[in-house]
């Protein structure tokens, strides 16, 4: 493998916000990763002093009671990214939306588009309902698993 192509590879990962990349051939392998090293991070977490581990959970009370109340607040049923790429909440830059808040939508119909490596991909409703939330951004990049949006 070049180097260009190697560039290449970064620059897409870029492009669509990935943080992992690997491919691996006959006699090749290439891994690229973005951001903070998780397993580093958990190895050196492991290796703390237990005094430093013991004042940590004094923190975790908070940080649990927040999570607690946000499950409480999301209402309805997840329709999650199945693909890397960029959601779109309408066909063209001049079309109105697929859906909006309280649009009601039918198994099959037609909720956003996920664009991944210049091809626009239609993601469809997976049951009937309505509409709770958009909680993806139109325009910003998902990754597989991101919410999309609620429905009821």
């Amino acid at each position: 493998m070049e180097l260009q192509d190697i560039r290449n590879i970064v620059e897409l990962m870029n492009e669509h916000g990935l943080t992992d990349f690997d491919l691996s051939k006959k006699d090749f392998h290439l891994k690229l990763k973005k951001g903070p090293d998780m397993d580093a991070l958990s190895g050196l977490l492991a290796s703390m002093p237990r005094a430093a581990a013991q004042a940590a959970p004094a923190q975790l009370p908070v940080a649990a009671a927040a999570s607690a109340a946000a499950p409480a607040a999301a209402e309805g049923a997840e329709i999650t990214s199945p693909m890397v790429g960029t959601f779109y909440l309408k066909p063209a830059p001049d079309a109105p939306n697929f859906v909006e808040i309280g649009s009601t939508v039918s198994e099959g119909q037609t909720l956003c588009i996920i664009e991944a490596m210049k091809v626009m991909n239609e993601i469809k409703a997976e049951r009937s309902g309505t509409i709770c939330a958009l909680v993806a951004t139109d325009g910003n990049p998902v990754q597989y698993g991101d919410v999309l949006f609620r429905i009821k």
